[in-house]
């Protein structure tokens, strides 16, 4: 568990948003300026229905209404010279056990890459269990950055991503996204010193320390990555310490016969830096390739396959995956190995595109469908709809003995059989 901040930090992260909400949008030198939004989600999931030995288990559906305020500010004190501040209130109104981690199976466990932190649920307070409705808060950007002609040095909370595949990127294990996150317009901060040295026009050199609790060799993360362009390609290699584990990762992209075309692999020695020394896990490759082009003048699509050789080769060993370093520490979460991604946008207007992503678990034979929507109704006013829906052989549960009524997981028969439906509806504002 991580450090809560004290009352110091606190009070700088809300005078600051003070400062910011006094100060106009923006100044005449653009010295101080503060922006923000305001989103609502809409959410209903429907776990889907279990086979028994007799019969079938329905599971009752799950509702939540959540909305997130987002406040940032950026202050130039002088050039080369940025603070940047953003802070997070989200009021969650949903069933108690969406409350609950582990919840349901759609999701990313990740590891927590903060040195202190303020504690994230402001009500209820510790000890007590949600009912229905929880506030939560995020000091999700605290930093200050200096470019200079040699560097550029950014200390504090911060967004650290990279990555050129479109739906699972091997080599980004901070704070990525699953497949079916609603909101990945900002990636969650991380604690971290980085320095990025300009080597040439297309020439970059990226160091940097992410700092986790206790700032130790075990919840901490060192990197060293850079990136240049040649005959034609952008790219990248990064070498990571995690947690005590290594990876090494490629990231290659380029344009072949006027389509885009990447590939992003990573390969994780787990402890690798263990002071131990058990080393029992075996290392694990992950990878994405794919292609993109523009279809028509309003349609471009992509096509992605991934490899994980950290899943399982039948469902059976889906669970017990599921406990292994890669997806503990190594931001894994898919439950398989072998998948196909087709994803494409169709601009039904200029205010208007309609979005389609499948995902399938060639292994499995599972599908995950995702189409939406979204409505530009103003230039700062947002509306969009869609849905997961999962694909594929439901779960089967075992009671144990059979006269008890509360049965147990037993038996995973698909990765995506078992996702919950979901449906959702948002609401944008931004200031």
């Amino acid at each position: 568990m991580r450090r809560h901040a004290g009352r110091p930090l606190i009070v700088a992260g809300l005078a600051s948003l003070l400062v910011a909400l006094a100060a106009p949008k923006g100044t005449a030198d653009d010295s101080l300026a503060w922006r923000g939004y305001v989103k609502n989600f809409s959410i209903l999931l429907m776990p889907p229905a279990a086979d028994l030995e007799e019969g079938r288990l329905d599971q009752p559906d799950m509702g939540a209404v959540n909305t997130r305020l987002r406040l940032g500010l950026a202050y130039r004190p002088a050039d080369g010279i940025t603070f940047d501040l953003a802070y997070d209130l989200s009021p969650r109104i949903q069933d108690a056990r969406l409350f609950e981690a582990g919840s349901f199976m759609a999701g990313l466990e990740l590891a927590d890459y903060r040195l202190v932190d303020l504690r994230d649920r402001v009500h209820p307070g510790p000890g007590e269990a949600p009912a229905s409705f929880g506030l939560y808060q995020n000091l999700d950007r605290f930093a200050v950055t200096i470019r200079t002609r040699a560097a550029d040095i950014s200390v504090g909370r911060q967004a650290v991503a990279w990555g050129s595949a479109r739906v699972v990127n091997p080599t980004d294990i901070l704070a990525p996204f699953a497949f079916n996150e609603l909101d990945k317009e900002e990636r969650t901060g991380v604690d971290a010193l980085r320095v990025r040295v300009p080597l040439g026009a297309m020439d970059e050199l990226d160091i940097g320390v992410v700092a986790g609790e206790g700032f130790g060799a075990g919840t901490s993360a060192f990197f060293l990555r850079g990136k240049t362009r040649a005959l034609d390609t952008d790219l990248a290699a990064v070498a990571m310490a995690f947690r005590r584990h290594l990876l090494l990762g490629l990231d290659l992209a380029r344009s072949i016969g006027g389509a885009g075309a990447w590939l992003e692999a990573a390969y994780v020695l787990p402890s690798t830096f263990s002071k131990d020394g058990e080393a029992d896990e075996k290392g694990y490759v992950r990878a994405s390739a794919g292609l993109d082009t523009n279809l028509g003048p309003k349609t471009y699509g992509f096509v992605e396959y991934h490899f994980s050789s950290a899943g399982g080769k039948e469902p059976e060993a889906y669970l017990p995956a599921s406990q292994s370093t890669p997806f503990r520490d190594g931001a894994v979460y898919l439950l398989g190995r072998h998948y196909l991604s087709l994803g494409t946008t169709y601009q039904i207007s200029p205010l208007l595109p309609m979005t389609g992503l499948l995902i399938a678990n060639l292994g499995d034979l599972s599908l995950v469908l995702a189409p939406s929507a979204e409505y530009n109704i103003s230039p700062d006013i947002y509306l969009a709809a869609g849905a997961y829906v999962g694909i594929g052989r439901r779960p089967r549960i075992l009671a144990d003995p059979p006269s008890v009524p509360t049965p147990r997981p037993d038996l995973l028969r698909s990765e995506f059989g078992a996702y919950p439906d979901m449906l959702f509806a948002s609401f944008r504002v931004y200031f």
